[in-house]
């Protein structure tokens, strides 16, 4: 049974009839009385439900988001009803769609050499306030275009004399050495006198409406996935633009209501960083001509709906048909505005990416006509028709979309076998406001169709369970993190009411914040549940932004839950549990369960919170837990210890067979803190890549703190390993050591070390390593002292050998003895599997390991 469960969970086996007929007769097996019905109250795009229709079980997919809504309502409702005849005339008007947008807009979007460019490319400029100076700055933070075999770059000179600054785009072999950005850190460098002007200055001159944009270039297609080539703009380039400026303005002073005046979430610098530029309504995030474009588009679905029309086709049909081209064309949108790029590997980039708006100073302008490539209208309706042709097999009827609030939901007790959904993630995905991209144009192109969806600005925000520290000075009320667990709660007591007793649920979630995970298992356990399971499913994707050397989760993890109920439905609120036992059981549980993970290849951060369903089982089974003296016990308190337990018995199996008690508190951190931010292919064996200069290894510091104190370490006595910055713990790289580790008087990390390039890092360490030398009056030979403990000892030999200092390397380890320790060996074998693989110290481990043999150890 298990098997076949994961050979139907791949999607190319989902499809196949003989996997789907299989899967049906089991559900109708199990329930000889009728289909199960599943409840997801946060729906979203429908994944949960669809899938339930997939096994052939009824659904009620619910949001309160209109977008969301109107993806639910296209899959699950009008594709699975009108079948075939609807994907027919949808792809039908795509292309009539596609002829009409290139017959209306080819003058704006001119040709080169008889091809359609992919994009155009641009750079925000403001005014270098350097003495006597005032040049236009294009910003530009990458001068690379193109890595490849056709290789590209951008030459930025500015002439002293004129104050004007040229920007050329070369091709050739080999991208020359030294080539200069104008933007970095939000500071603007001025190529014709040096002079850097400010990230607040640069601020001060976008909010004044002084900051403006420079069209400087264009990618081409050489043909069908032949590679692409990179030309400076022609005059028509320029003109064509300015005719497309021109023909907004009348389209505006006609009195339609075109323009997007909606107010952006600019209260909010965590995700919409654009806010802080001036970007005051969504209208200023798309320059005149994609607002003329998407204008012009919006018009002609609107001739496409006469069209059904007149063929005769019933409204709800037409609806259907409608609704899914504006989604196809408002999920392209993302490429359709100055806050897209371009990659050195050629795509466009969605500048959703990490779930937020980040500010753009070069940008690429997607060409809609473009055939095959994203953000073309192309590329945008064979991905919808893809979605839609996987969405033909699901019956008809099999799932209802209702808006609704999954705080009170509009259905009876006891009515639901299955309650699976996946809740906002805390305060990671700023939902509504991220949907409203999509929104100010849907209301504009189906708006009529769907006026309970549609009659406000923006999308529902003051309603959505979230945290937002920002969203009292937005007008949106109360959304602490208090309030997100009290409306958690509430939302869990519904669907646990209309849970039947015998049903079970699934709760889905991913977050890295131990506070995050506190509320939600606080929300599950108030609500009636008993927790009795956690499966980590890889859901994230690994090459995200958000998880680059940090404790991101690569998998979503699925809570199994079931109601803490009677046979009558009852609440069972007199089974009261003994602390001492609790205790007792946890480290056997986490012992059972974490080995069976690592064989699974899940580590880290996913091994973590994965072992949060063995440890509530046990202690949710409870109605409360008591200690001796009769006090309750409180679900933040029995997690301190599950976070406990978890990290020693992971810090056992890092260190198997070597006697853990041995190490000191630094190593035993520095273990685990390496084991929790990797991914299971992080280590030496996996990957491939040149070394670079590692800038640390970052936690959430409530975090840190829970797992240094399961470990019996201190970080207020590690302020020469760790780095705390208001939420942040950061594990400082071998580099940055160096001062403590080569005796110099200060063991504090040198200011602005961080974020470096390699070899300023290099020769950071290097020049500390020299003044101990010099110091001493030594020559090369110099060895240092001997740290204290095992860690500082390993770190120690790392930066001889990075430094080349072999010699010093040799009696280091043989004659001062650091190598007879075995603890130092077990120590650098378990760093080498922890390290990621493309960093120096991982390399220098490496490299100390390589003398052992050598060196009689």
């Amino acid at each position: 049974m298990l098997r076949f469960v994961g050979e139907f969970s791949c999607w190319e086996m989902g499809v196949q009839s003989a996997y789907k007929e299989a899967a049906d007769k089991l559900i109708r097996l199990s329930f000889p009385d009728g289909k199960p019905l599943l409840l997801d109250s946060f729906s979203g795009y429908g994944a949960i439900p669809g899938e339930a229709a997939r096994l052939g079980c009824e659904s009620i997919a619910g949001d309160l988001n209109p977008v969301a809504l109107l993806c639910l309502t296209t899959l699950l409702e009008a594709v699975p009803k009108h079948g075939h005849e609807l994907v027919k005339k949808v792809r039908e008007g795509a292309e009539f769609i596609k002829k009409e947008a290139r017959r209306r807009l080819s003058e704006f979007y001119p040709t080169h050499h008889g091809k359609d460019p992919i994009a155009w490319l641009w750079a925000r400029t403001v005014t270098c306030e350097g003495p006597g100076c005032g040049a236009e700055i294009p910003l530009i933070s990458q001068t690379i275009l193109a890595k490849g075999n056709r290789k590209a770059w951008i030459e930025i000179e500015g002439d002293p004399k004129t104050k004007h600054v040229t920007v050329h785009i070369e091709q050739g072999s080999a991208i020359p050495k030294g080539l200069k950005k104008t933007a970095g850190g939000g500071h603007a460098v001025c190529p014709v006198c040096g002079f850097t002007t400010n990230k607040e200055q640069v601020k001060k001159q976008a909010n004044a409406g002084n900051m403006r944009q420079r069209l400087y270039g264009k990618a081409v297609a050489l043909g069908h996935r032949e590679g692409k080539e990179y030309f400076n703009i022609s005059k028509e380039d320029l003109l064509a633009y300015d005719r497309a400026c021109k023909k907004w303005d009348t389209v505006c002073l006609t009195g339609e209501t075109c323009d997007l005046n909606e107010k952006y979430p600019y209260h909010d610098p965590r995700a919409f960083t654009a806010g802080l530029y001036g970007i005051k309504t969504w209208g200023d995030l798309f320059s005149p001509r994609q607002k003329l474009a998407l204008h012009t588009i919006g018009k002609i679905l609107n001739e496409y709906r006469d069209v059904l029309k007149r063929e005769g086709h019933p409204e709800d049909f037409v609806k259907g048909v409608i609704t899914t081209l504006s989604l196809a064309v408002s999920n392209s949108i993302h490429y359709q505005t100055t806050m897209s790029t371009w990659l050195s590997e050629g795509m466009i980039s969605a500048f959703i990416a990490g779930n937020a708006i980040a500010m753009r100073w070069d940008w690429a302008e997607a060409n809609p006509l473009v055939s095959e490539y994203v953000g073309g209208l192309d590329f945008a309706f064979k991905k919808s028709l893809s979605a839609l042709e996987s969405c033909l097999w699901l019956k008809s009827g099999s799932t209802t979309v209702m808006k609704l609030d999954a705080t009170d939901l509009p259905l009876p007790d006891d009515c639901a076998d299955v309650f699976f959904t996946d809740p906002p993630y805390y305060d990671v995905v700023p939902y509504a406001d991220l949907s409203d991209l999509c929104y100010v144009w849907l209301k504009r192109f189906i708006g009529d169709f769907y006026p309970d969806f549609f009659s406000k600005d923006l999308t529902p925000k003051a309603e959505q369970i979230v945290v937002n520290p920002y969203a009292a000075s937005d007008g949106r009320g109360n959304q602490s993190p208090e309030y997100y667990q009290e409306r958690m709660t509430l939302a869990f007591r519904e669907g646990h009411r209309v849970l039947k007793p015998g049903g079970i649920g699934a709760i889905v979630f991913a977050h890295k914040g131990t506070a995050a995970w506190e509320a939600l298992l606080a929300s599950i356990l108030d609500a009636g549940f008993i927790v009795t399971a956690s499966w980590p499913i890889d859901t994230e994707r690994a090459a995200r932004m958000r998880a680059h050397k940090s404790a991101a989760l690569g998998s979503s993890i699925h809570i199994i839950v079931r109601p803490r109920e009677n046979p009558d439905g009852s609440l069972r609120a007199d089974d009261i549990g003994d602390w001492r036992d609790v205790l007792q059981e946890l480290p056997k549980r986490i012992h059972e369960w974490m080995p069976r993970l690592a064989k699974e290849g899940i580590v880290g951060a996913d091994a973590i919170f994965a072992c949060l369903g063995p440890a509530l089982e046990i202690f949710s089974r409870y109605s409360r837990v008591e200690k001796a003296n009769g006090e309750q016990v409180t679900l933040k308190e029995y997690l301190e210890h599950v976070w406990a337990a978890v990290a020693r018995e992971a810090l056992n199996m890092i260190f198997e067979g070597a006697d853990v008690t041995g190490f000191e508190e630094d190593a035993r951190l520095t273990a685990m803190w390496l084991w929790t931010i990797s991914t299971g292919g992080n280590g030496g064996r996996n990957g491939e890549g040149e070394a670079v200069a590692s800038t640390g290894y970052i936690l959430e510091y409530d975090a840190a703190r829970k797992i240094a104190q399961g470990l019996g370490a201190h970080l207020e006595r590690l302020s020469d390993l760790v780095e705390i910055k208001g939420h942040k713990a950061r594990l400082l790289p071998v580099s940055e050591r160096s001062p403590y580790l080569f005796g110099k008087k200060s063991a504090q990390v040198p200011k602005g070390k961080r974020g470096k390039k390699d070899k300023q890092m290099k020769l950071g360490f290097m020049a500390a390593l020299e003044e101990a030398e010099e110091q001493a009056g030594l020559d090369e030979r110099f060895m240092p002292s001997e740290g204290k403990t095992v860690l500082d000892r390993l770190h120690q030999s790392m930066l001889l050998f990075a430094a080349g200092r072999g010699e010093a390397l040799k009696r280091f380890l043989v004659e001062e003895g650091v190598g007879r320790d075995q603890r130092f060996w077990s120590l650098a074998q378990a760093l080498s599997a922890l390290y990621p693989a493309n960093v120096d110290e991982k390399r220098w481990v490496d490299g100390v390991l390589a003398r052992k043999k050598s060196l009689g150890f």
